[in-house]
């Protein structure tokens, strides 16, 4: 990747790292944010999930659709069937049980793509996304994230 390379050291070596990391990528739209962190981490992102863009004509059923393709996402990633989250604070503790299974103590990297958009009005987004982070992934030496 043309003029990347600081970006691509900076984030090889975060990983690289024996603690937890939380690394937020933010930046105009369209100047290939996602195509970084993709071919930064190819082959070793352990779970993404890409928010879905608001659906103006739909708002009051956005957090369903939301929680819903964040569950097929875990899914695809290789979680056993069980019940749908109802809330943000069920996905993310879907997310922790499937992480916790899988864990053989190798780095484990997830990334969120689109968040601004999983946060939709009263869904407590953030509240949930900050309970996953503070009491769970923080803690973790092999965990990282990237939003």
């Amino acid at each position: 990747m043309i003029g990347r390379k600081k970006e691509i050291r900076e984030l090889n070596k975060l990983y690289d790292r024996n603690s937890a990391e939380f690394v937020a990528i933010y930046g105009r739209l369209r100047v290939g944010k996602t195509f970084l962190v993709d071919e930064t981490f190819a082959g070793r992102i352990t779970f993404r999930h890409a928010g879905l863009a608001p659906d103006a004509s739909d708002a009051k059923g956005q957090l369903k659709k939301q929680l819903e393709h964040f569950y097929k996402s875990l899914l695809l990633h290789g979680m056993t069937e069980g019940a749908k989250p109802k809330s943000w604070f069920d996905a993310f503790f879907l997310l922790e049980k499937h992480l916790q299974k899988i864990d053989d103590g190798s780095r484990q990297l997830v990334f969120i793509d689109e968040m601004p958009w999983l946060d939709t009005p009263r869904s407590s987004f953030v509240q949930a996304f900050e309970g996953f982070w503070n009491t769970w992934a923080c803690h973790r030496k092999n965990f990282m994230l990237v939003v």
